[in-house]
């Protein structure tokens, strides 16, 4: 790999900008007061988080990863039962379920949306059925409406795969709102992101969200009484000061991000690449994929431009060898998007002339094959 040059747009910069001064504050108000687990910092973010997810409470935990599997362990989910998602995400989704005790069960994706496909799901339900774990991929919402059809006419959970989807909606209601609960993650990368890893849990259920905070901590009920076996899960002090303050930042920071994602959609209009449609204009762009036929070679024309990429997702989760013994069903879809999938840079730190660079480099890159 060439080393970035000064003209580089960067896939991502995770650098502090607009936020520096009050990340940094954040981080030595912690250090100052020498609290670092389960203190003040992490009550008042899971407070603000839930006033601005429209989610219930809030409970945090390490990871956007154990968000899932310990609210699936919470609602009692685990041997013996199958949990349904969706074949393109990214791999943690799955393994969540696994980690919880259960089997996953692969649905192909809506060729348009990208997301779980309801009629999919449908065909897949059986006695064992537990859950179904939709992701909104990219920010953009699954197929909510749909999706909770199929669930109140088999008596099935719906836990929100939020990771990707910070102040997403879908059809102008809030998503993380229509199931049970939604799972967070605060990877650095995401819309909302810390400067490690965190994750919270969303729920208006206070007996699920009792237990989650039971299993977040050891199993915990009280000092030294465990009534679960579990291991620790909490969002650290120094994390939840950051987050609490980039959270303000959040809305101008996804205007930003549809902003640039406008641009991209109206200038790539005639580009050799197929752009996915925009089916809800709750989207909040984490990212921002393209498909097209020649992705080696569109990554070098755009690399050789300066241009830096990469691919969300290049293997479907059934195909992973992790998930073999779960004898997944194909999914054709999945399969064939995921061979073209191609992720342009999209962060609010993106500036206009290295958006614009972007589309000049797309917009020349050698034709392919029709999708």
């Amino acid at each position: 790999r060439q080393p970035m040059s000064d003209t580089t747009v960067r896939w991502v910069d995770l650098r502090p900008r607009d936020d520096a001064e009050a990340v940094e504050a954040a981080i030595r108000r912690v250090i100052e007061a020498g609290w670092f687990v389960l203190g003040p910092e992490g009550e008042a973010f899971e407070t603000e988080f839930a006033e601005a997810t429209n989610g219930g409470r809030t409970v945090g935990v390490a990871s956007g990863t154990d968000a899932l599997t310990l609210t699936l362990r919470a609602l009692g989910i685990g041997t013996g039962d199958e949990v349904i998602t969706t074949a393109l995400s990214a791999v943690y989704s799955a393994q969540a379920i696994v980690m919880a005790g259960a089997r996953p069960v692969f649905a192909d994706i809506d060729p348009d949306r990208l997301t779980l496909d309801p009629a999919a799901v449908e065909a897949l339900v059986g006695p064992s059925t537990a859950a179904i774990i939709p992701v909104h991929l990219y920010g953009q919402p699954a197929d909510l409406p749909a999706l909770a059809k199929v669930a109140d006419r088999h008596g099935l959970a719906i836990v929100e795969d939020c990771c990707q989807a910070h102040l997403a909606t879908c059809c102008e209601t809030p998503v993380g709102t229509a199931g049970v609960a939604a799972a967070y993650s605060f990877y650095p990368t995401k819309n909302l992101g810390a400067l490690g890893d965190g994750g919270a849990v969303t729920t208006r259920d206070s007996q699920l969200e009792a237990r989650l905070r039971r299993l977040r901590n050891g199993g915990q009920t009280e000092r030294n009484q465990h009534t679960d076996s579990s291991a620790h899960s909490r969002l650290d002090e120094i994390q939840a000061a950051i987050l609490r303050a980039r959270l303000p930042l959040l809305p101008s920071w996804t205007a930003r991000r549809r902003t640039i994602a406008a641009q991209y959609r109206d200038e790539l209009t005639n580009a050799p690449v197929l752009v996915p449609a925009t089916l809800d204009t709750g989207h909040v762009y984490h990212l921002f994929p393209i498909r097209t036929t020649g992705r080696d070679a569109f990554q070098e024309h755009l690399r050789n431009l300066a241009v830096e990429t990469l691919v969300h997702y290049p293997v479907p989760i059934p195909a992973q060898p992790a998930f073999a013994f779960a004898n997944p069903a194909p999914c054709p879809i999945a399969t064939t998007v995921c061979n073209e999938l191609v992720s342009l840079p999209l962060y609010p730190g993106l500036r206009d002339t290295e958006v614009a660079q972007v589309i000049e480099a797309v917009c020349t890159a050698p034709a392919t094959g029709s999708l």
